[in-house]
């Protein structure tokens, strides 16, 4: 079933319902032109054997029934409670046509019968009995009956119109079912053929919209949706792809460069070692970069993951001083922690530090001055700061400082990869914080994460 094409499925759920609405349509116009017949029957025979019980009444011998009853429609009888036929109308044979059983009941009370075949009578019929006494205040029975030859004529051809015109009507309301399904499906149709045109060489591509506003018309603008974030993310992976490959072609660049002169060139042990050692350090900074590529590309795909904790801001801030203490001492920049007090976040440790590691390693590698690293209290976030006393951002730089490869020296001088302050950004998103920017007396670059509830 499920393998059916979907205006078939739904053709034959209409058909199998709407054979069911007609099957019990007909079955209760049969049931109900069949009681009505029976009804007007009965009424019919209650009216005759009244005419006949005043005839039984008024007469001492012979019944008269052709006074009253038209003998090509209906017969009448009047018995003795033995089963004696005192006298019947001309179209029964003159057997009776009550079994001692039935007059005996009929004694009582008046009663129903119905008879296959009657003697003298074409066709079965239906009897109403009555007792009734004549002139003398004998008893009698008398009996009317009619024939059912009309009425089983009159339901032959009602299940005969019923039988041919359902079949009918299931065919022509099946026929509309399908086309009606087709045409609601045929803008599915057309979305189907240009979806398949939708490729990567050419995402722009987008779903025809019907213009009925109806669910499908929903749909299509459901699915455009999609196609315009899909065309977004794959346009930042081409970026990011592009990007990588030009970060990573500088360095294996310069690597190979290197050892192919310490290959060539080299004249002693000394300068071969100082060979490897610049080789060592290029290897060094392809393994960061790809460690940061790797951050990016799983926040990207939601695989960032966090490992929450209480973390003191004061030990965290006293943690990146010392591990930048020898550098700062050597490029003679003062480092200094303050403003930390009894803070504390709520986040990953290592993240965290990865990310004020990198804050700092900007800082002195752009900056200029002391730098400074502080924690601020903000509602239920706390901002941690890192200033220096340079000149600050460029002009137009700050708005895409945490952009991936941005940097404000386009040659590169600094030897940075411009993915820092991305993975900065990177991960105070992660930990449902972000990260700024500002120029005052010199850059001062923050990010903010929830605090620590106590």
């Amino acid at each position: 079933m499920s393998r059916v094409a979907i205006r078939l499925r739904v053709t034959l759920v209409f058909a199998v319902v709407m054979a069911l609405v007609l099957g019990g349509a007909g079955l209760f116009i049969y049931l109900r032109l069949e009681a009505q017949l029976d009804e007007s029957i009965d009424v019919s025979l209650r009216s005759r054997v009244g005419d006949v019980s005043a005839l039984v009444g008024a007469s001492t011998s012979g019944l008269g029934a052709s006074q009253v009853l038209d003998p090509e429609e209906s017969f009448a009888q009047v018995l003795t409670p033995d089963g004696e036929v005192i006298d019947s109308t001309p179209n029964l044979a003159g057997s009776a046509v009550l079994s001692p059983a039935e007059l005996e009941r009929v004694m009582t009370e008046p009663g129903y019968f119905e008879r296959n075949e009657v003697a003298g009578i074409e066709g079965p019929a239906r009897l109403l009995a009555t007792p009734a006494d004549d002139a003398r205040e004998r008893e009698r029975v008398a009996v009317v009956g009619a024939s059912l030859d009309d009425r089983d004529e009159a339901l032959a051809n009602l299940a005969t119109l019923l039988l041919i015109g359902g079949p009918a009507a299931l065919l022509l309301a099946s026929m509309a079912g399908y086309a009606a399904a087709s045409a609601a499906l045929r803008p599915v149709e057309t979305m189907r053929r240009r979806a398949a045109e939708v490729s990567a060489e050419d995402p722009s591509e987008r779903l025809p919209i019907s213009p009925a506003g109806d669910e499908i018309a929903r749909l299509g603008e459901t699915l455009n949706a999609m196609l315009d974030r899909l065309e977004s993310t794959l346009e930042r992976e081409r970026r990011f792809v592009d990007d990588a490959s030009h970060e990573l072609r500088t360095p294996l660049a310069l690597h190979k460069t290197e050892l192919e002169v310490a290959l060539r060139y080299a004249k002693d042990e000394g300068e071969l070692r100082a060979a490897i050692e610049s080789s060592i350090e290029e290897v060094d900074r392809l393994v960061g970069l790809a460690e940061d590529l790797l951050v990016v590309a799983r926040s990207e795909q939601g695989e960032l993951a966090l490992s929450r904790e209480r973390v003191g801001v004061a030990e965290l801030l006293d943690t990146i001083q010392e591990r930048f203490a020898a550098r700062a001492a050597q490029l003679d920049r003062p480092l200094r922690v303050d403003g930390a007090g009894d803070l504390a976040v709520d986040g990953d440790r290592l993240r965290l530090e990865q990310a004020m590691t990198n804050i700092v390693d900007n800082a002195l590698r752009y900056g200029e001055g002391e730098v400074r690293l502080r924690g601020e209290a903000r509602g239920d976030r706390v901002v941690l700061h890192v200033g220096d006393e340079g000149p600050g951002f460029p002009d137009g730089f700050a708005e895409r400082a945490f952009e991936r490869f941005a940097t404000a020296d386009p040659s590169r001088a600094g030897g940075g990869s411009g993915l820092g302050l991305a993975i900065v950004a990177t991960i105070a998103r992660a930990h449902g914080g972000s990260a700024g920017t500002s120029n005052g007396a010199g850059a001062d670059v923050w990010i903010e994460v929830p605090a620590a509830v106590d």
